[in-house]
């Protein structure tokens, strides 16, 4: 079976041979005239289901790889160089990420669910068992944090330090629990630990009569902030099933399309995740209203949920997947037409 491919891609490879080096000379040309860029135009699709072939045939071979280095010159000879970053960020945001972000809309509300739920039975266990916050910490301890750390924290630091601050720790959170989604596991720690740990806050300003003051606090900034790590957390598990389940798709192509998709949220949660740090940092310390405050949080939430469920519905029927293109994200397998 072996020899008889052999022999297909050798009668191929003599019978194509001239067609293959008009193709490279048309490809290095310097100027081509009308007809002969009607010729590379057609030389290219026909090169291209010749390297199909031989790829599906015998995998990679050194005629194919001499092919496919003369196909990837024809193709910049008539699609161009990759386009300037500054005309390629337009299309990022209103196709890319909102589709990307689109994708992995369902999953991201469940993880929101679930962890609302982890955090909630967090929350009544160590109330039930106020015993056990004494592992976080003594009792004059616990009560200076409900009392005032909870709530000093907010204005320990100037508002611009205190948002850097804020942002910068919050976006390596969820680049973490991205980048490293393939594992399955730590996405799930993180979003987890952090569920638990809300619990316990809430546990704790309940223990000492200050539940309103975490409400209250939390309310402006969290909404987006904690739908934001959501949304990372999710995007990790979409990668990791992306490797456990690819499909018709090796597991090689799953991760790299997947990948490639899911990496782009890293930007936008990066942007959303600098616009929560801003409200933490600049508004939940002023001496507004509380409807105002968390009234700002709010619309800055339903304006990400806009971005992602309308949107990326939108980009997403326009045919977008979030992937990156060819020139952006790398060469990809060339099919014939």
């Amino acid at each position: 079976m072996a020899s008889s491919k052999q022999m297909d891609i050798d009668a191929l490879t003599t019978a194509r041979r001239e067609d293959w080096q008009r193709l490279a000379a048309l490809a290095q040309q310097g100027k081509l005239s009308g007809p002969e860029a009607d010729e590379l135009i057609q030389r290219y699709q026909a090169g291209a289901s010749d390297l199909s072939a031989i790829r599906t045939t015998v995998g990679q071979t050194g005629h194919g790889d001499g092919l496919s280095l003369s196909l990837s010159r024809a193709r910049l000879r008539f699609t161009g160089t990759s386009t300037n970053v500054l005309e390629q960020l337009p299309r990022f945001f209103a196709n890319q990420l909102p589709a990307a972000l689109y994708r992995i809309r369902w999953l991201t509300l469940a993880v929101t669910a679930a962890c609302a739920l982890i955090a909630v039975i967090s929350g009544l266990y160590f109330n039930a068992n106020p015993q056990l916050l004494l592992h976080l910490g003594t009792a004059a301890e616990l009560r200076k944090y409900a009392s005032q750390e909870f709530v000093g924290y907010y204005s320990a630091h100037s508002t611009g330090a205190f948002a850097g601050q804020v942002w910068t720790n919050n976006a390596w959170i969820a680049a973490q629990a991205i980048l490293t989604g393939i594992t399955g596991i730590y996405p799930a720690t993180i979003l987890i630990q952090n569920s638990i740990s809300l619990g316990q806050a809430g546990a704790i300003m309940n223990q000492y009569g200050r539940i309103d003051h975490f409400w209250l606090y939390i309310a402006p900034h969290g909404q987006l902030e904690l739908y934001s790590i959501f949304t990372a957390g999710a995007a990790g598990l979409m990668l990791f099933w992306a490797w456990v389940a690819p499909g018709r798709r090796t597991r090689i192509q799953a991760l790299a399309q997947d990948g490639r998709a899911l990496f782009t949220i890293v930007v936008g949660l990066i942007i959303s995740l600098a616009v929560s740090g801003t409200i933490e940092g600049f508004v939940t310390r002023q001496p507004w209203p509380w409807p105002i405050k968390i009234g700002i949080g709010t619309v800055a939430l339903l304006a990400f949920l806009s971005y992602q469920w309308i949107i990326g519905r939108r980009a997403t029927r326009g045919g977008e997947t979030g992937d990156l293109e060819e020139f952006e994200g790398g060469a990809r397998e060339i099919v014939a037409a």
